[in-house]
């Protein structure tokens, strides 16, 4: 046999069992350990973070359903879009933030830099770690070891986006409340001037409302209509303490604090 001729077999084969087992990319994996949970912030740029800021638990959770995440700095609430990518990235774009100033912001403003900084984490038992290349952690969480938060209840207004009246001139006596009911998916409560009822739908953190009945009370100014128009449009919610706040996409337009 012509030596060029083999020579030039051996090669083929080898490049068919080269290409026969080569590896096919696959989707990044999902770690669920780290979904659906609520973390505790306690280290900030190597500083220990207190329980409490301003009277509230920094923290934050990570939603496998719409891949968003939701974070309460200890005065706002912050959140948007993350995206896993191969071997422990992660990616962060902002997104909703009520806004609210507090007497003490810098755990805010450093939270904030770090989903801006933030490439890749790791997790260990209960603790997890946002880190950017091999540097020290920019922070560090734990895990809270509680029940989800419930929505039954009475919550009231305290904030509301996308109005050219400020707050306390929409509601100067009577803020607007809301009454959930999820084990009949019912929801009820007080526009600032007429009582409403209806029906809710439920699936994860996603919401819709009605429809809502209300009674027919003339009411002043614009309040009632801005409360219902405001509430037609959220779509998902995020509970933090005694804190509830509804989401149009990715942005905060309405707040309610727990009333009992």
């Amino acid at each position: 046999m012509n030596q060029n001729f083999l020579n030039a077999t051996i090669i083929l084969v080898l490049l068919i069992t080269s290409c026969g087992t080569r590896k096919v990319p696959t989707s990044v994996d999902q770690p669920t350990d780290m979904l659906d949970k609520k973390w505790q912030l306690i280290e900030l740029n190597g500083k220990p973070v207190a329980e409490k800021i301003n009277g509230k638990t920094p923290s934050l959770e990570f939603f496998s359903k719409d891949t968003s995440y939701s974070a309460v700095t200890g005065c706002n609430g912050i959140g948007g879009k993350f995206v896993f990518k191969p071997n422990g990235k992660i990616e962060f774009s902002a997104g909703m933030s009520t806004m609210m100033f507090c007497e003490d912001m810098s755990v805010e403003h450093g939270l904030k830099d770090v989903f801006e900084k933030a490439d890749n984490f790791t997790i260990n038992g209960d603790f997890l770690s946002l880190n950017k290349a091999k540097m020290a952690p920019l922070a560090k969480f734990k895990l809270i070891e509680t029940q989800n938060a419930s929505l039954d209840g009475t919550w009231e207004l305290d904030y509301m986006s996308g109005t050219r009246i400020a707050f306390d001139g929409l509601y100067p006596n009577k803020k607007p409340t809301i009454t959930f009911d999820t084990s009949n998916n019912k929801v009820s409560g007080n526009s600032s001037c007429n009582n409403y009822s209806g029906n809710m739908t439920l699936d994860g953190n996603v919401i819709k409302f009605g429809p809502l009945a209300s009674t027919k009370m003339a009411c002043p100014g614009n309040g009632e209509s801005s409360f219902f128009q405001t509430l037609d449009k959220v779509n998902t919610y995020s509970v933090q303490e005694n804190t509830l706040t509804f989401i149009m996409g990715d942005i905060a337009i309405m707040r309610f604090q727990k009333k009992s």
